[in-house]
């Protein structure tokens, strides 16, 4: 009975996935923190924002890398 192994490029690519959403998971919530702190100036619209696409980059991020791993091991 042959064993199939575990497709090591493709385990790859999905823990880089996961590395690179690990510091969104941190940097959006500080931005749309710092967002909120600045609501008198122009800068808390930037830093929603940013923070906002930060956040939703880290939930696709999250989502592409646990999908390519998942492929890679099954």
């Amino acid at each position: 009975m042959s064993k199939e192994h575990t497709d090591a490029n493709l385990l790859r690519k999905g823990v880089k996935y996961l590395a690179i959403a690990l510091p969104l998971l941190f940097l959006s919530p500080y931005l749309i923190t710092l967002a909120f702190l600045n609501t008198e100036t122009i800068y808390g619209y930037l830093f929603f924002g940013v923070g906002f696409i930060a956040g939703a980059g880290a939930v696709y991020l999250l989502f592409k890398g646990i999908n390519t791993i998942m492929k890679s091991i099954f």
